[in-house]
């Protein structure tokens, strides 16, 4: 037995490519545990200069690239259709590709981010799913491209994305495929069998949001916890029941960061609505949220933030976009960075160091210390917009911009 399990993990380890293993994989929104937190990399030692190894032009859309099974895989717009990529991460070189007709008209208040999907693809057990920016969700086998199911809601609500598109990033658990289907006003929060797509649960309190839910353990209940329409609520993942639900809106309704988990504590935010820290209780038989914390100086618009040591780091729309770090226990500020940083930034975080891709393409390492804001590097990885989330592997990294995918290797 045990000889068995060894030569089955050397294989595994030959057919990975040079400069990865099997923990490197980062097959959702986020990565493992949607927390945006890395292992088994050093940002602090790379070089001054990233080298490009290779460029493919993809598709339009802000869809982040994931990595499983050895293989990249993007979800992106090419004329007028969704296209799902399977990407060889050493070469560029596209192992299989799948369309399927997808037409959508963005919102004008949304036309500068163009058409293309903004949902990032989930890896699990062989099976890769996406979900397009007109509310399409399909189950694709990752190693051929066949498509093991699809759901098409148009039939099913009023409208089947809500007003600047799909945006929210499915999360698989427990052999459930969870996501938020519909349009403003009439959706429903959905747990899907992960292998046939058959509906396991449906909670209809609230329209979808931007969000993506991520899971909580508390009270004893497994919970998803997500931002809506117009509220954040924590639903039992094994039935789909509401347990507790805030009433949180924000302008043109645009609840759109994750929550972020932190021990038993949600950080929490919207734009012009601060940070906040909440703890979903179960007290004498009832769910109750108890806000322990605000930062009315700081607020979170489309970024999403890490968290370490008791410290949370962020990207804030205020001041015209600065990176910041507050206290986790109190939420009190304690430090932030230069203001004028742009409209966006992914946020990533790895040991001591955090890794911040601006909107303008611009890739900054910084320490991830409380004193201030100290960065270490800053690269210029793209010539057009990067609203997607970078892919760090340990021998460097991939960035999606406007229409392209490439590799930046630290070797």
């Amino acid at each position: 037995m045990g000889a068995n399990l060894a030569r089955c993990i050397a294989v595994v380890l030959i057919w990975l490519p040079a400069g990865m293993a099997a923990s490197e994989d980062w097959p959702q929104w986020r990565g493992p545990h949607r927390d945006g937190v890395i292992t088994g990399v050093d940002p602090a030692s790379w070089p001054e200069q990233l080298h490009m190894r290779w460029k493919i032009t993809v598709g339009l859309g802000h869809s982040s690239p994931i990595l499983a099974g050895g293989r990249i895989f993007t979800l992106t717009r090419l004329q007028g259709k969704e296209v799902v990529s399977a990407i060889d991460p050493v070469n560029g070189k596209v192992v299989w590709q799948q369309s399927y007709p997808a037409p959508y008209t963005v919102n004008p208040a949304a036309f500068q981010h163009g058409d293309g999907p903004k949902s990032t693809p989930v890896f699990d057990d062989g099976r890769l799913y996406t979900f397009g920016i007109g509310g399409v969700l399909t189950c694709w086998d990752a190693a051929t491209g066949a498509v093991r199911w699809r759901k098409d809601f148009s039939k099913q609500y009023r409208e089947s994305s809500p007003l600047f598109g799909t945006a929210m990033s499915p999360i698989v658990d427990h052999d459930m495929l969870i996501a938020h289907a519909g349009g403003n006003d009439d959706g429903a929060l959905t747990a899907f069998d992960a292998k046939s797509g058959d509906v396991k649960w449906r909670w209809t309190g609230d329209g979808p949001a931007y969000a993506s839910p991520v899971i909580l353990e508390a009270g004893g209940t497994r919970q998803v916890v997500t931002e809506t329409q117009q509220n954040i609520v924590g639903v039992a993942e094994a039935t789909g029941q509401l347990l507790w639900k805030i009433p949180f809106t924000t302008e043109y309704l645009q609840n759109i960061p994750t929550p972020l988990v932190h021990g038993d504590v949600l950080i929490l935010s919207g734009i012009e609505k601060g940070i906040m820290g909440v703890r979903p209780e179960l007290r004498d038989g009832k769910w109750i949220t108890e806000t322990l914390w605000r930062n009315t100086g700081l607020a979170m618009y489309m970024s999403s933030p890490v968290a370490q040591g008791g410290l949370v780091f962020g990207f804030s729309h205020y001041k015209k976009g600065q990176f910041y770090c507050i206290d986790a226990r109190t939420g009190a500020t304690k430090w932030t960075g230069p203001p004028r940083q742009g409209d966006n930034a992914a946020v990533l975080i790895s040991g001591g160091s955090l890794v911040f891709l601006k909107d303008n393409g611009e890739l900054i390492v910084a320490k991830a210390g409380g004193t201030s804001f100290e960065p270490i590097r800053t690269y210029t990885v793209a010539g057009s917009p990067t609203w997607a989330h970078p892919l760090v592997l340990r021998n460097g990294v991939v960035i999606k911009d406007a229409a392209t995918l490439a590799f930046w290797s630290v070797e």
